[in-house]
């Protein structure tokens, strides 16, 4: 793998050091200061414009940082999806790289996997109930997955990762 280098890595330290405690008592810290110093600039239109605008930058600049961090860490998920999808046999490959396909795609997949799992219900005789996610983690760590060498790979990398 290749090290981030230039926008990537500052926005990934910036965003870092952005949600830590410290830049929160940073800016309470900051922000007492201001309202400290109003008495003494008798409030004026330039003691509020000073705060307004430096509030604007850091926002502004904060939204870029922040969605490209986002970004990243959104296709880091997808794959890391992407691969579980391809490591499980049985699993559905045609759901690697959904994201790329149109919002009208998306949401008929999304009826017919609706559908298929109402199905799914009505037999079971759950009809209209959620089906229990911790009973499928139960049957893969049991073993009884259809591909019990591929299900107990994933257990154990998901117990070491």
């Amino acid at each position: 793998m290749t090290k981030k280098h230039g926008f990537a890595s500052m926005a990934q330290n910036t965003a870092r050091l952005a949600g830590s405690s410290s830049a929160f008592v940073a800016i309470c810290l900051i922000t007492f200061v201001w309202l400290v110093t109003g008495p003494i600039f008798h409030w004026s239109d330039t003691w509020q414009l000073v705060i307004n605008t430096v509030t604007n930058i850091v926002s502004m600049l904060m939204v870029f940082v922040i969605q490209n961090t986002q970004n990243r860490e959104s296709c880091a998920l997808q794959l890391k999806v992407d691969e579980l999808l391809r490591a499980v046999r049985g699993a559905q490959n045609t759901f690697i790289n959904l994201e790329e396909l149109s919002e009208e795609d998306l949401n008929e997949l999304k009826d017919k996997s609706a559908a298929r799992a109402e199905s799914a219900r009505q037999k079971a005789g759950q009809a209209g109930a959620p089906v229990k996610a911790a009973s499928r983690t139960r049957k893969l760590v049991a073993g009884s997955h259809p591909d019990p060498e591929g299900a107990s790979r994933l257990v154990t990398q998901a117990k070491s990762g």
